[in-house]
């Protein structure tokens, strides 16, 4: 008889968690819906900060262009490698252009531009909003009759999705260049042929599509991670659980749209 109550606790224990779990997970679904629907309103209604606009702008992208112009360079390196041995043992390494142009410009070039501003500028905003929530910073603002979500979060959202595009042609530019050494300089592919291949191949489409990824994933990045330190508490250990829940949350959140996104284009 003891043993079976046991049991029934243990399963009533296990229930009780599973039933947690799903409703904070539908309670976190709808705050990030209610953040990025303000958000986004406060985007069209004055006063315009065009100041926090401008800092964001050159949070997110400008001081992201050193490590997203290191890894495009490696990306399109390490690419044209693998790309012109494989290849070649069929005699077709002459297409390695095209093949990289067009990897770069609709999947690497999004994707790994977005994981290092995840990892740069995500984890900095939930850190510095998550921070000054628990310091009361963002109280200090209210009091003052400022709109936080106007003040902190509008110009990140919009800094993010104006950026994140401009990064992508960037990192595709350097991730090219990377290639075109190692193909040409390295393997010896004919130069002709790399960049000709590249004009034949690569169509306007493949460019929209890397750039149409590139503003979603900006777009995620912003809201979640501005959501996890807006809404941070528990002191310094909180700021630290927050910022790493952004980042995670960000880079799936990158991954899954990747693939939706994808699924989408490529249909129509």
């Amino acid at each position: 008889m003891a043993a079976e109550q046991a049991d029934k606790a243990k399963d009533a224990g296990v229930l009780g968690w599973a039933l947690s779990r799903v409703v904070g997970g539908f309670d976190a679904l709808g705050t990030q819906l209610l953040v990025t629907g303000r958000t986004v309103l406060w985007l069209i209604r004055p006063p315009y900060r065009l100041g926090q606009f401008l800092a964001s702008m050159d949070f997110i992208g400008v001081q992201s262009v050193f490590i997203v112009s290191l890894t495009g360079v490696f990306s399109g390196m390490v690419l044209a490698l693998q790309t012109v041995n494989s290849l070649r043992q069929f005699g077709a390494e002459g297409v390695v252009g095209s093949v990289v142009a067009i990897s770069l410009a609709r999947e690497i070039s999004p994707v790994f531009a977005s994981l290092m501003v995840t990892a740069r500028a995500g984890s900095a905003m939930a850190a510095e909003l998550g921070n000054m929530r628990v310091t009361e910073q963002i109280d200090a603002i209210v009091t003052m009759g400022v709109s936080p979500t106007q003040y902190l979060l509008s110009p990140r959202l919009l800094g993010a999705v104006i950026m994140m595009p401009l990064l992508c042609i960037l990192y595709t530019c350097v991730g090219m260049v990377g290639a075109w050494f190692v193909a040409v300089k390295g393997l010896s592919v004919d130069p002709g042929i790399f960049i000709s291949n590249i004009e034949k191949y690569m169509l306007p489409r493949d460019f929209w599509m890397g750039e149409l990824k590139a503003a979603v994933f900006g777009f995620l990045i912003a809201t979640i991670s501005c959501r996890h330190g807006f809404f941070a508490s528990g002191g310094a250990k909180g700021v630290g659980e927050a910022t790493t829940r952004a980042v995670v949350q960000s880079s799936v959140a990158i991954l899954i749209a990747n693939y939706l996104i994808t699924s989408w284009l490529t249909e129509l």
